[in-house]
Order: C-alpha cells, then sequence, then structure tokens
C-alpha cells in the first residue's frame, strides 16, 4: 500500500503543556512545523513545536 502524504502531529507549547492536534503534508513541508499561536493556559500567543503523538 501506498504511504498517506499526510499526517497527524502534536503541537506542543513552549510554555505550558497545553497541546493542538493537526495534519501536516509531509511532501510539502520535510522540516518541522513551528507557529505560534495562542495559549489559553497562560492566556497569550507562544510558540508551537512540533512532537509526535504517542
Amino acid at each position: 500500500m501506498a504511504k498517506p502524504t499526510t499526517i497527524k502531529i502534536r503541537l506542543n507549547s513552549t510554555e505550558s503543556g497545553f497541546y493542538y492536534v493537526t495534519k501536516k503534508n509531509t511532501r510539502n513541508i520535510t522540516e518541522k512545523l513551528k507557529l505560534r499561536k495562542y495559549d489559553p493556559v497562560v492566556r497569550k500567543h507562544v510558540e508551537f513545536v512540533e512532537g509526535k503523538i504517542k
């Protein structure tokens, strides 16, 4: 079978334990994602880094 183009990833907050779950197209984006998103625990925008879903 063919390998799927999109995989589920977990965006972990650098400030708290909060995380988002999203999809990533592995053919277009080969490096790890780093995004600034809203963290409701600390109530501000912080950097989120890609991690694996366990």
